[in-house]
């Protein structure tokens, strides 16, 4: 058995690539347009695993627009995506300097929790040992469901 990829159902693309891709790093690996099924799928890779992703198309998420809109709720119940980073403290300031809420700060220099433009709640796990905890981080309370 082989993990190849989670579907994950967005209601704005621009608005979900921006995340994924412009803050939270991911690469695009492929895109499929469907006329007669009227959706979109994208299928990203984090960048340690983009040459695997290109290779065996594993692993991967995919991002599923329908151009029909729909209303999507329930995003906590998918449960999360979880992704290593190099310096949980560094992606946070970026990701909070660009208006995302860090609705689980890395108060341990370990774990953080955010979520994407759709509601899907992504962990972010320091790669190797926590960091030392540190200001605003330590100190910082949680922000809604995560």
């Amino acid at each position: 058995m082989q993990y190849l990829h989670t579907m994950v159902r967005v209601s704005d693309l621009d608005a979900a690539l921006h995340f994924y891709c412009d803050l939270l790093g991911l690469k695009e690996i492929s895109r499929k347009d469907s006329e007669k099924g009227r959706f979109t799928l994208v299928f990203l890779a984090a960048p340690a695993d983009e040459a695997r992703a290109r290779e065996d198309r594993a692993p991967m998420v995919e991002l599923t627009w329908n151009w029909d809109p729909e209303t999507y709720s329930g995003g906590r119940n998918f449960g999360h995506l979880a992704y290593r980073v190099d310096d949980i403290y560094a992606l946070c300031e970026h990701l909070q300097a660009n208006g995302v809420a860090i609705n689980r700060p890395p108060r341990d220099g370990h774990m953080a929790f955010v979520k994407s433009p759709d509601g899907i709640s992504i962990e972010l796990l320091q790669a190797g040992e926590p960091q030392p905890p540190r200001e605003p981080w330590a100190s910082m309370e949680n922000t809604g469901t995560w």
